[in-house]
């Protein structure tokens, strides 16, 4: 948690100098309270106060009144005079060193009139000095009330009934002392009883911040940051965009809604709103303040207060929160417009108020993710910032246009790429880039997704040239998009879509799946797996709903989507008849249309291109057929999927398989694992019996017929 400095020594001693002046005058009222209740209560009645005796009253104010009231009175009003001229003095000598009293400064920020004022500083009065708790229980005439009740400032400050009347109101929850939370009830219970006998007292953070120190609320610390008034190079870097469409909106509004996925460049965004102001900005984080528990409009209000006290600007973050239901509550929109402060609010999405009277207009700015350009800027930012040695072949451009991440997911990418290079004694390597921007960017696909981690590489991959050439086109696409969409301009112009849309379609086995692995191996992202068939439901409307609840998640990980089964919502553009067929229709045109705005490599696999309608097949940006591998490629399947390590007898013979049994590559797969369990319980070494009898078995499952002849050798 970031706070201000504390104040300096002048501005201290100028401050307490004026607060101690202020005091003394509070003095003269309460011993002239005091006088007038020693003239009405009892002599027989001194011990009502339980403890407190009028000649302690006496010792705690370390004068010596008269015995008669009356003849007291113009001798306080006296007093009252000179007491009114120390402040006045104390104020001049602050004003000469150009410092205001942070009591005034009070005062001035919430537009205190003189009673509020007073007031106020009635139940500051026993947080600086304990004397002030038994001299308000003598006054009471109960020593256990030790702050002073509404019905006991109101007779301090105001003499006769038709005056307290008049500000009674003052203590209301709507006013200006108990709304912005400089004083509060003591206990805060539910029930705080009735107005004129509740116990009030300066809050805790008014009272520091008084002295000298800013502490926020204990339940709101570790949600709020206050940052000084001077934006860094960093602030300036990541606002150098955004910052333009601020100051073309900006006319005077008070209040800026800022829309949009990257943090980092909103919160420098508003340091230089701020500062453009001459003010420090305080964050908050709203959301994680609600999962805390504390109320909405409570921690609102309160860091509202401290961003007045402090003189700050004030940014909300995570209200979305406050979004989840519809439109925030009233109550919130009130405070922010009522704030008295400069005040921005952000959100991931767009949202306006209803039925809400506002007395200003709204800034409403949306800052986009950061395009390529923007993210190559600010890789070199925290690369060269860093201060660790680096290899030479680490380059930001391909990482920056692989990966579509915010800047700090950027700035944490680099911290954990130096960490695994210290951990290795070594300097950072490009894979040091590339598995830390995986890890930062990794969506939370738990439950809706299969993570699979690459095992292929390209010489894996037994598939016709043609083919190979496809899928390392696309691989140069993914690589070179930032240069090409947005440097060259061609996005501008001709790109429609965001994403890579790619159908795979063949039989099964054919390598559709290792495929998609060697991609994302080379491309160094994630890949998730998800099977169509589960995501589509029979209910109208809900498949949408699991659609957009995947590339919702995946959006800021640039992750490789692999969807397969997808026969499962393709197919034929079926004849509307009910609307069941206009619906299914519908959940193919969103798939769609989701893919396209990815902004990452979307990938369908079917096993019957056939079914697929033409007008959707138009729309795939790259469509790679997976046919079934004649003898040589199936020879090399075998050759390549046979582990080196795998012990094995002399006589084996791969061409016999590959030649006799017309296998896909995952049936051959199978094939081979089964041998190898076999031999591990027989013999050790992997023998022509052994993938026989797992050809036997991969072929039953098949549902094909299995002849003795065949299965010789």
């Amino acid at each position: 948690m970031a706070v201000m400095s504390p104040a300096s020594e002048t501005e201290l001693y100028y401050s307490h100098r004026f607060l101690q002046a202020d005091l003394a005058r509070l003095d003269v009222l309460l011993q002239k309270v005091i006088a007038e209740i020693g003239a009405t209560r009892s002599r027989d009645d001194q011990m009502a106060g339980l403890v407190v005796s009028s000649g302690e009253i006496d010792h705690l104010f370390a004068k010596q009144p008269a015995d008669d009231a009356e003849e007291r009175f113009p001798t306080f009003d006296a007093l009252y005079g000179q007491a009114e001229d120390a402040v006045s003095t104390a104020l001049e000598a602050a004003d000469e060193q150009g410092i205001t009293p942070r009591l005034v400064q009070l005062a001035t920020a919430f537009e205190l009139n003189a009673f509020e004022y007073d007031a106020f500083l009635i139940c500051l009065a026993p947080s600086l000095e304990l004397r002030y708790e038994r001299i308000f229980g003598y006054i009471q005439d109960d020593i256990t009330l030790r702050r002073p009740t509404v019905n006991t400032i109101l007779q301090v400050m105001m003499g006769d009934f038709d005056e307290r009347l008049r500000f009674l109101p003052a203590f209301l929850k709507n006013n200006r002392l108990i709304h912005n939370r400089l004083v509060r009830t003591t206990g805060e219970r539910d029930d705080p009883g009735p107005l004129l006998s509740r116990q009030l007292v300066a809050d805790e953070c008014v009272v520091a911040w008084l002295l000298g120190q800013y502490e926020p609320d204990i339940r709101l610390q570790h949600f709020i940051e206050l940052f000084p008034d001077e934006p860094s190079e960093e602030d300036r870097l990541l606002a150098a965009e955004s910052w333009t469409s601020v100051i073309e909106g900006l006319n005077g509004q008070t209040v800026a809604l800022f829309h949009g996925p990257d943090m980092g460049i909103q919160i420098a965004t508003a340091k230089l709103l701020a500062a453009s102001s001459d003010l420090p900005l305080m964050t908050f984080d709203i959301e994680l303040s609600a999962a805390a528990g504390v109320p909405n409009s409570e921690a609102l209000s309160t860091v509202i207060r401290d961003a007045r006290l402090t003189g700050s600007a004030l940014f909300v973050q995570g209200w979305d929160v406050c979004l989840s239901s519809g439109p925030p509550a009233p109550d919130l929109v009130k405070l922010l417009f009522g704030a008295n402060c400069p005040i921005v609010v952000s959100s991931e999405k767009m949202w306006h108020s209803h039925g809400i009277e506002r007395p200003d207009s709204i800034l409403r700015v949306t800052l986009e993710r950061p395009t390529y350009r923007r993210r190559l800027e600010f890789w070199q930012y925290y690369l060269k910032n860093i201060n660790f040695p680096m290899a030479e072949d680490v380059e930001a451009q391909p990482i920056a246009s692989q990966f579509a991440l915010t800047s700090r997911q950027i700035q944490d990418s680099v911290a954990t790429a130096r960490d695994y290079a210290l951990q290795r004694g070594d300097v950072i390597q490009r894979r040091d880039l590339i598995t830390a921007a995986r890890a930062h960017s990794s969506p939370n696909l738990s439950g809706l997704a299969q993570k699979i981690e690459p095992r292929y590489g390209w010489d894996d991959l037994i598939v016709p040239n043609d083919q190979k050439e496809m899928l390392q086109e696309l691989v140069q696409m993914v690589k070179g998009r930032g240069v090409v969409m947005e440097e060259w301009g061609v996005g501008r112009k001709l790109k429609t879509s965001a994403g890579v849309t790619v159908l795979f379609a063949g039989p099964p086995g054919t390598g559709k799946t290792m495929a998609a692995e060697v991609i994302t191996s080379d491309l160094g992202l994630d890949l998730y797996k998800l099977d169509l068939s589960t995501v589509v439901s029979k209910f109208i409307g809900e498949t949408e709903k699991n659609l957009g609840r995947i590339f919702d998640e995946a959006q800021s990980s640039s992750a490789v989507l692999f969807f397969d089964e997808a026969d499962a919502i393709f197919g034929k553009r079926s004849e509307v008849k009910d609307s069941h067929d206009r619906y299914a229709n519908m959940e193919v045109s969103y798939l769609l249309q989701r893919m396209e705005q990815y902004d990452g490599v979307t990938i369908l696999a079917t096993n019957l291109r056939a079914n697929m309608d033409e007008a959707f097949t138009r729309r795939m940006q790259f469509i790679v057929d997976f046919p079934f591998p004649d003898e040589y490629d199936r020879m090399r399947i075998w050759q390549t999927l046979f582990p080196v390590d795998l012990p094995q007898v002399a006589d084996i013979d791969l061409g016999l398989f590959a030649s006799r049994f017309k296998l896909a590559g995952g049936n051959i797969r199978n094939i081979i694992v089964s041998a190898a369990y076999l031999a591990a319980s027989n013999g050790g070494k992997v023998t022509m019996d052994h993938l026989l009898h797992g050809t036997r078995r991969e072929l039953q499952k098949m549902g094909r017929l299995v002849s003795d002849l065949d299965l010789t050798y």
